[in-house]
């Protein structure tokens, strides 16, 4: 039986941020690290762990991970 846990973990499909591409449309919202960003183009805006405004770039949200839902 610990095996086959064992192999479900390891089988498990990867986050969402890996499976498809930032949305386009302006207005978009999603979540990294537990806050939200909207996506003024060509920039993601939301708020840093200090409450401070950040932009950050594409490529820079799918290298932290991403999500459509919180």
């Amino acid at each position: 039986m610990e095996k086959d846990i064992a192999m479900r973990s390891t089988t498990q499909t990867e986050p969402p941020s890996t499976q498809t591409e930032l949305p386009t449309d302006p207005c978009s919202v999603v979540w990294s690290r537990g806050r939200a960003y909207v996506l003024e183009p060509p920039v993601w805006v939301g708020l840093d762990s200090f409450g401070r405004a950040c932009r950050l770039a594409p490529a820079d949200l799918q290298r932290q991970g991403w999500s459509r839902h919180r």
